[in-house]
């Protein structure tokens, strides 16, 4: 049986001058996943069990069932529930490990290509505000983007099927001349099910993980396949 890392790339096929606008999402996309991984599958962990005396293993296995419960919902990526939560300054602790923001390669290209070509560009995140702001310290191409919006502002998360209309309502476009890039397949089906006709997934979100490709979803691993 075929395993999912052994999926063979479905292969992008854009036409350039049927799109008119450009949906990108953040982390995974054009920042590189292992920042958010390591935060919260290590570093947290790591401080929560130091603040709460407990073993590493206890600690992260503790974690990792309490963001389950939340996974899919604004919850999940909302820094002042989890500051909340557990009882720890998740913003403060994000700016102790920024050195591992790190943009994925060729994105600064892309980002150009778009621009030359006369693309609407929108960022489009589940990332708190809170989050940005201490990304966008550590970043330097949000003078690309027309506007941005996050999950919060929207009243919604990306996966849920009303984050779409509502995103919509915020910014008028096209459904079938515009695309949207993601790394997680369930926000591409929610996009796919309201009616987004041009829609990319990224295999490699993380430097540190093997790239998987989508079953479902045209896959890329460089930017550069889509210039």
């Amino acid at each position: 049986m075929q395993t999912t890392d052994q999926l063979q790339q479905m292969e992008p096929c854009l036409l350039w001058p049927e799109i008119d606008t450009v949906l990108l999402d953040l982390d995974g996309t054009l920042l590189d996943k292992y920042f958010d991984d390591y935060f919260w599958e290590t570093f947290v962990p790591t401080v929560f069990a130091a603040k709460n005396n407990l073993d590493l293993s206890v600690a992260r296995m503790t974690l990792l069932d309490t963001y389950k419960k939340v996974e899919e919902t604004l919850q999940w990526t909302d820094l002042d529930y989890w500051s909340d939560e557990l009882c720890l300054n998740i913003p403060m602790l994000k700016r102790e490990i920024a050195h591992l923001i790190a943009v994925r390669p060729e994105v600064t290209s892309f980002l150009e290509f778009l621009k030359e070509n006369e693309k609407e560009i929108f960022l489009v995140t589940n990332a708190h505000p809170k989050t940005l702001e201490v990304k966008f310290e550590h970043i330097e191409f949000t003078q690309y983007f027309t506007d941005i919006f996050s999950s919060k502002e929207v009243g919604a998360a990306k996966e849920q099927a009303e984050f779409w209309p509502k995103l919509n309502g915020l910014l008028p476009f096209t459904r079938d001349r515009t695309l949207f890039v993601d790394d997680t397949e369930k926000v591409l089906q929610a996009a796919r099910n309201y009616g987004i006709f041009h829609l990319i997934h990224i295999a490699n979100p993380s430097s540190k993980l093997t790239p998987v490709f989508s079953p479902d979803f045209p896959s890329i691993i460089s930017f550069q396949e889509l210039m």
